[in-house]
């Protein structure tokens, strides 16, 4: 069974806010923040932050998808689900439910 992961579009409307969630949701006990770019949030997908093992297969749900698709725009958005679904060149597995 997949650890799972939820992402509230109601906690962030720009892109640093996600970055902020994402470091919320994925991340534990570090002493640094993570980077704010995506391909720091690729990094933090593969695991070894805190809250999933390195390579541990993940199950993400993003919550009010819609309102983070118009507060970020369909360009950001894009680019973020291709991150989280791309398992053939990124060191993760993950699966993306959008509610």
């Amino acid at each position: 069974m997949r650890k799972e992961f939820i992402i509230d579009g109601r906690r962030f409307s720009t892109m640093r806010g996600f970055y902020d969630e994402v470091e919320r949701v994925f991340t534990c006990g570090l002493h640094w923040r993570i980077g704010q770019n995506l391909n720091a949030f690729n990094d933090i997908l593969r695991g070894g932050f805190g809250q999933h093992s390195y390579g541990e297969p993940i199950h993400i749900k993003w919550l009010f998808y819609e309102k983070s698709l118009r507060d970020l725009g369909s360009e950001n958005v894009n680019a973020i689900t291709e991150i989280i679904l791309d398992t053939n060149n990124s060191g993760h597995d993950c699966t993306l439910e959008l509610l």
